[in-house]
């Protein structure tokens, strides 16, 4: 009897995706109503970009036979609450390689437009008004990055061309780094008020979850800059909207809590505030290394080799 070949659903044309593997029967499926075929059958499952968690996890319930889920983001928050309709010794992978650039460039972009005032020149440009002066600069100023994963160091690599007074790091645990030492979290309290700008890359997790809250946002110093590049949840919204409103703080925000923003929802009007609609990662730069990612994921997997970016396996 001839074995079936087993089936890998992807979000995008496999005919567009060099380098992967014949042995598998590839379907796409983008979270579309209708499956492309029965779910039991696939054994290696790339989750669509950027859909909701109730589309992203609808079809596992129905696939006795994965292997391997691979997410196209680096956070894997929104597909953990399906994990266990999975059988045990299911491979969970993210996209670690994928989005740094993209994030990075962002998250600088951010900082620069928000201590430049572009937004309000952009204001200004649309009422044909001259709003010359003096603003800040990015030089001489401190930052300190929380969560200095992948994305935190690419962050860190583009302000090396920024004459940056000090950088700062922290992360879940303290280590060294060729830069300098990364701080764990429990050392935020005496960071947090040395900072001008404070940049958030850490993934959501129960532990990062309102980590930036009352106390911290707090202890951040008068004017400083708060970004987030990281997820909404990191950031408690109320307290967030309380520092806007009084003027003490400034933020960037490219992921909001709720999300997507909804219309009426203070924070858009709120003062001192830039939001761009979590495109951190949805750059030219994607497509490219999500594909080149997901031929190498294929190909290992068919080799019977390692996989990479391994975040959990099911139990």
């Amino acid at each position: 009897m001839t074995a079936k070949t087993p089936d890998v659903w992807l979000p995008f044309p496999a005919e567009e995706v060099e380098g992967l593997p014949d042995c598998f029967r590839y379907r796409r499926w983008d979270g579309e109503d209708d499956f492309p075929a029965d779910p039991a059958d696939c054994t290696f499952y790339v989750t669509p970009y950027m859909k909701s968690p109730e589309v992203t996890l609808r079809p596992l319930a129905g696939m006795p036979d994965i292997e391997v889920v691979q997410t196209l983001t680096a956070g894997v928050d929104h597909v953990l609450g399906g994990l266990d309709r999975l059988p045990a010794g299911v491979r969970l992978c993210n996209a670690r390689g994928v989005h740094e650039a993209s994030t990075a460039e962002l998250a600088l972009t951010l900082v620069l437009a928000s201590l430049r005032g572009i937004p309000r020149m952009v204001r200004g440009q649309d009422r044909e008004e001259w709003l010359g002066g003096f603003y800040s600069a990015l030089a001489d100023k401190s930052v300190l990055i929380v969560g200095h994963g992948s994305v935190g160091s690419a962050v860190e690599d583009r302000l090396a061309a920024f004459e940056c007074a000090r950088v700062m790091r922290v992360a879940r645990s303290a280590r060294t780094t060729a830069r300098g030492p990364v701080h764990a979290l429990d050392d935020l309290p005496r960071l947090l008020p040395e900072a001008d700008v404070v940049i958030l890359c850490t993934p959501l997790t129960v532990a990062t979850r309102g980590l930036a809250g009352r106390d911290f946002l707090a202890r951040m110093a008068d004017g400083a800059l708060l970004v987030n590049v990281a997820r909404g949840p990191v950031v408690d919204t109320g307290a967030l909207l309380a520092e806007l409103e009084s003027g003490r703080l400034n933020a960037a925000l490219d992921v909001t809590d709720p999300e997507p923003l909804p219309a009426g929802h203070p924070l858009w009007h709120a003062p001192n505030v830039l939001i761009t609609p979590h495109v951190g990662g949805s750059s030219s730069a994607f497509e490219p290394r999500a594909k080149r990612l997901v031929a190498r994921q294929l190909g290992r997997f068919a080799a019977g080799e390692p996989l990479e970016n391994t975040v959990l396996i099911t139990s």
